[in-house]
């Protein structure tokens, strides 16, 4: 005999199971449904397995989609503070690493046990590890057809992300779903990942694998211009480090990175006005400025002899190479792709969506959540603190 719920959540992460926890704890009878064999894998390899869970500071900035607005009301419903009161219901040490952001002191794993708790909470029937092979809309209810057979629901939440990390279950389910309803989608990119370059035009830069300096990035287009000063480290097929995955998400192909190699310094005016004094050769001076691999490295690469006197230079030539340093221009062939991206750009059009419980207007009862969602957070804990707010808005409104 076929079990009917109030809502089968697919997708057990971080976003499904806040949504199943706030559901099943209201009285409606839950079934969450995932495919895979470990529980939240993603959460479980976040923060080098500490889990950056959310940021102090998350706000509707922090996000890009294509429809901006539409994050506010979630988030504002739903905020850091909430989570962390959570957290210390369930006794988690945690503390703030960097600008804002929060990672547990123990293990990952203390989140989702957590989490756990609250959909057992909730008395959430689980059907794991169980692959849904179809959902179709019947009437008022939806039949989703499983591997462990048919379950009747008057409400489906979608909650299987996007493409990132294949390796650890990411599927292209959600967007599935989603075009076979007739719901618009944002074209999907790999986001928060390293960007590549084309091997010959990078040769100069392979020594400098293993190097990492404070820059300032910038990229994108008038509307959607990133711009971040964090740490860049340099690779053997390009560029990483928190800079570079901040501003991956802003990048679009064919267009070059403006990289601050030095935003301490006016290199330049630096060199011009202090020409008469300085009695050094260019690689001294970049010495100091820089680890010594990478001063000699950048001079090279761009040209420049780094055993020529300072005080030999025309002014030109020192403005050219101010240029190269504060105002580096390089333009990436692509990057590391969806296998090292750690979260997807793009996905389901929220103008589809309602802000209050992210149900399709047009098909009531069918809903998507997290990162399945065209809303992408920030490197920082910004993405979790979406599937946070997302989950239960959601949760609230069934």
């Amino acid at each position: 005999m076929t079990k009917q719920y109030d809502v089968a959540v697919i997708g057990a992460g971080a976003a499904g199971m806040m949504c199943a926890a706030v559901a099943g704890q209201r009285g409606k009878k839950v079934i969450l449904i995932d495919h895979a064999t470990k529980l939240a894998e993603k959460i479980r390899i976040s923060g080098g397995g500490r889990c950056n869970f959310t940021n102090i500071g998350a706000g509707p900035q922090h996000f890009l989609s294509q429809n901006p607005h539409f994050c506010k009301s979630a988030l504002s419903r739903y905020t850091p503070q909430d989570f962390i009161n959570l957290l210390k219901r369930y006794r988690i040490g945690y503390h703030e690493k960097h600008k804002g952001q929060l990672f547990c002191n123990d293990s990952a794993e203390q989140i989702i046990s957590m989490l756990k708790a609250e959909c057992d909470l909730g008395n959430v029937t689980w059907r794991m590890p169980c692959s849904v092979a179809s959902i179709v809309k019947e009437g008022e209810l939806f039949r989703i057809s499983t591997a462990a057979g048919d379950v009747l629901a008057n409400n489906v939440v979608i909650a299987t992300g996007g493409l990132s990390i294949p390796k650890i279950g990411a599927t292209d389910f959600a967007y599935r779903i989603a075009r076979q309803f007739d719901v618009k989608l944002v074209e999907s990119r790999p986001a928060l990942v390293p960007l590549t370059f084309e091997a010959s035009g990078w040769q100069p830069y392979l020594p400098l694998a293993g190097i990492a300096l404070p820059v300032e990035v910038e990229a994108g287009e008038k509307k959607m211009r990133g711009h971040f000063k964090e740490d860049l480290l340099f690779t053997h097929r390009g560029l990483s480090g928190p800079a570079i995955l901040q501003i991956s998400s802003f990048w679009q192909p064919q267009q070059a990175l403006n990289v601050n190699l030095l935003p301490e310094h006016d290199v330049a005016e630096t060199l011009i006005a202090e020409k008469s004094t300085i009695k050094k050769n260019l690689g001294n001076v970049f010495s100091q400025w820089l680890p010594n691999r990478l001063a000699l490295g950048i001079l090279e690469a761009n040209g420049f002899d780094p055993a020529a006197r300072i005080a030999d230079m025309p002014d030109k030539q020192l403005k050219k190479l101010g240029d190269a340093v504060n105002r580096w221009p390089i333009t990436p062939n692509g990057s590391e792709g969806y296998r090292k991206a750690e979260v997807t750009l793009g996905g389901i059009d929220t103008r589809e969506l309602s802000q209050q419980s992210m149900a399709v207007n047009r098909i009531p009862g069918l809903h998507f959540i997290g990162e399945a969602v065209d809303v992408t957070g920030w490197l920082g804990g910004y993405n979790f603190q979406w599937a946070w707010a997302s989950g239960t808005a959601t949760g609230l409104s069934l």
